[in-house]
């Protein structure tokens, strides 16, 4: 949320005042409920915990005097708050696994500092290592190494968490990643821009793309990850698809939210 302060424009990162909400669970069709009242940090990321509860975490997060703003939250299926605790600004992606890991993907500011983070005399940003996983007590489990010889990661453009790997793709080589048991093993593209990943069992898609290339889908298959000729993504009736969705991988789903309208395709 931006305000206008004198001349200068200031992300203040909180809505108006403490907002009540009830966040539905789709199966595809609703499951479950969960209320949440009092939430006041803009931009949350929602994913679903073990038992029917919910993880909230604010995308951004400042720090002042010394002390970082608890920018995620647990409740349970009921809606109490379990517990709070900061994973960071510049958050690109959360996703959570059926265990309650939590897998963090941050961008360019999350990775180098902002709003207090990064400065000389304090700590480096939670997300400097660009792909983080915490335990469900909200507690760093793993951070991307970055002596893996694959580059380090200056923004994670796409993550897919399916069953126990996590997946990657970031800028600034745009390789493809997948971290297994704490391994991260990778391979090279030619494919810049991208902004979701969807994976397969003998393929994987990068889809997305900078300026007109927003609807473009590679296909790569195993084992080198050998790209085909690029295709279009089309919404139903061949109409392209709206700057302003929101697309999203996960497992080998690619999720499309236009509006009030969830569309879903299938990479098997």
């Amino acid at each position: 949320m931006w305000t206008s302060r004198g001349d200068a424009d200031v992300l203040r990162g909180r809505t108006a005042g403490p907002v009540s909400m009830r966040i539905a669970a789709y199966a595809p069709h609703l499951t479950a409920t969960v209320p949440v009242d009092g939430w006041s940090l803009a931009f949350p990321h929602l994913q679903p915990m073990p038992d029917g509860g919910v993880l909230l975490v604010a995308a951004r997060c400042r720090r002042r005097d010394g002390v970082a703003e608890r920018n995620a939250a647990i409740y349970d299926a009921d809606g109490r708050s379990l517990r709070r605790g900061v994973l960071g600004d510049g958050i690109a992606d959360v996703q959570t696994t059926s265990e309650g890991d939590v897998w963090v993907g941050y961008f360019d500011e999350g990775v180098y500092g902002n709003y207090g983070w990064g400065e000389a005399d304090g700590p480096e940003p939670v997300g400097s290592a660009g792909l983080v996983r915490f335990t469900a007590e909200l507690d760093v489990a793993w951070r991307y190494p970055y002596d893996g010889g694959l580059g380090a990661i200056s923004d994670c453009y796409a993550l897919n968490v399916t069953g126990p790997d996590a997946w990657a793709y970031y800028y600034t080589d745009f390789p493809v990643v997948r971290v297994r048991d704490g391994v991260t093993t990778g391979w090279p593209t030619q494919v810049g821009g991208a902004r979701a990943l969807v994976v397969a069992d003998r393929r994987i898609a990068l889809v997305g793309g900078y300026g007109n290339d927003r609807d473009r889908v590679v296909i790569l298959d195993r084992p080198g990850f050998t790209a085909r000729h690029p295709a279009r993504l089309a919404m139903p009736g061949g109409r392209r698809v709206p700057r302003t969705a929101t697309i999203l991988g996960r497992g080998d789903g690619l999720h499309v939210v236009v509006g009030t309208n969830w569309f879903k395709w299938s990479a098997t």
